[in-house]
């Protein structure tokens, strides 16, 4: 089969030379809780989720029986002048359970997209068509966070900072304004991740204070830059970011498409600021991990700046399979778990295991860092085990590391030379023994000859 795939493919994400020799080719057959099964039968445990999509596992039967039922009644129809259960369900189910923040009207619309950065993309665009709209056209810049990343669309991009992704489309880019992380690695010496989320909220009121008038929106990823590193800030970051941007009428994107549905200890990272964002991203494990589908929630007061006769007034964004049927079938039964499973509790149990785990590998001569946040997890790895000494890139630790793991049994794909644990969340205690074990077996093979 892997002879058949390089005749036809083009992977995501991939320098193709590296395939098959430098990067192994792993042709999967089907998936079974947190295991994937390879086609010779060799069990791997999905470590990091299938790109951090799925939450209760591969096959999950429940979901799978709702999205047959919904393919006997209704696979797809156009979402421009038509309807359908599944979208307005999901959308009421959503709304409600949508961070709230006192004194704030709520978020009350959903807009659907059909991926991560479509959803950036429609958040983007109404954040500017709402000022365009209001007569305040000189509204056209973002700003974004350093070492953020928000998907590799063209808009989507353009707030994201990862040289890696952005670099050679950078003439095609809108220029973005970039505020330095909240990100508590950056922490000098003896300064606490509160105090060094709260000196980067004040380097962003210098910005805001700049730029305020002439900025519609600021993206954020809430508590962890994923595709950055797995990098984590304070709460109280968020809390000033929403106080910034009320007070420069700028208004708040929170990106959750993979921090959302209870990745970070509560349903929504937001939760843990108590803030409450003007629009808000979902994807990834919307639909449990079976279906491509994004959700932007939004605000009446933005719905409503879109209301008039004029139609180039209007948002005329549009997907063919905005809204599927199938897919929204799927969110809904996802939603449903949660509560039938009493996942978030879960979470809390399994986070702790995790974070116990963890603790056995501090010591590891490479590990600079162990950080996390809920279910997510990170190590990251430098040459003396600090800040100071990153390997050279040519090193490739982290691709050493993950071809060790497979070899293991698990799915340790790293960002650089960063490894991260983000599991299903049906994930036991035998597995979890067998991530660490397998870490720690990978982490010493990568940098056995780096000292």
């Amino acid at each position: 089969m892997i002879a058949r795939d390089l005749a036809v493919l083009w992977h995501p994400c991939t320098q193709m030379r590296e395939h098959p020799d430098t990067l192994p080719l792993v042709p999967i057959a089907r998936g079974e809780g947190a295991w994937l099964v390879g086609h010779d039968g060799r069990r791997y445990l999905d470590a990091v989720s299938s790109w951090w999509t799925n939450l209760f596992g591969h096959a999950e039967p429940r979901i799978a029986a709702a999205i047959a039922r919904q393919a006997g009644q209704l696979e797809q129809v156009i979402l421009a002048g038509f309807s359908h259960e599944p979208a307005v369900a999901l959308a009421e189910r959503l709304l409600a359970l949508a961070p709230r923040e006192p004194g704030r009207a709520p978020l009350s619309k959903v807009f659907y997209a059909d991926n991560g950065s479509a959803g950036v993309e429609v958040a983007l665009k109404m954040a500017f068509h709402w000022f365009r709209n209001r007569g305040q056209a000189q509204r056209t810049k973002f700003i974004a966070l350093e070492n953020g990343y928000h998907g590799e669309t063209i808009g989507a991009l353009a707030v994201g900072d990862i040289p890696l992704y952005r670099r050679v489309y950078a003439p095609l880019l809108a220029e973005a304004i970039f505020a330095p992380s909240p990100d508590a690695y950056l922490a000098r010496d003896g300064e606490s991740p509160v105090q060094y989320a709260e000196r980067a909220a004040d380097e962003l009121r210098d910005i805001l204070e700049r730029h305020g008038h002439e900025t519609c929106a600021l993206i954020l990823e809430p508590r962890v830059q994923c595709a950055g590193g797995m990098r984590m800030h304070d709460p109280v970051y968020l809390k000033r970011v929403r106080q910034l941007c009320d007070a420069h009428g700028v208004f708040l994107i929170a990106d959750e498409i993979a921090v959302g549905f209870g990745r970070t200890g509560t349903r929504f990272a937001c939760e843990q600021a108590g803030i409450q964002p003007d629009l808000m991203c979902l994807s990834k494990g919307l639909t449990g991990g079976f279906l491509p589908l994004a959700a932007v929630l939004a605000t009446q007061a933005i719905y409503d700046g879109f209301l008039d006769e004029s139609r180039e007034r209007a948002f005329l964004h549009s997907h063919s399979y905005t809204g599927n049927p199938l897919a929204c079938a799927a969110a809904l039964q996802a939603q449903a778990i949660f509560d039938e499973d009493g996942i978030l509790e879960r979470n809390t149990r399994t986070a702790a295991t995790m974070t116990s785990l963890a603790a056995e590998l501090r010591d590891l001569p490479h590990i600079a860092d162990v950080r996390q946040a809920g279910m997510i997890l990170a190590f990251e790895l430098t040459k003396n085990g600090d800040k100071a000494t990153p390997f050279a890139a040519q090193s490739r630790v982290g691709l050493l590391a993950y071809r060790k793991a497979l070899d293991l049994g698990v799915v340790l794909r790293p960002l650089g030379d960063i490894l991260y644990w983000m599991p299903p969340y049906c994930v036991d205690d035998e597995q979890l023994r067998l991530l660490a074990d397998t870490t720690r077996a990978a982490i010493l093979h990568a940098t056995q000859d780096a000292a």
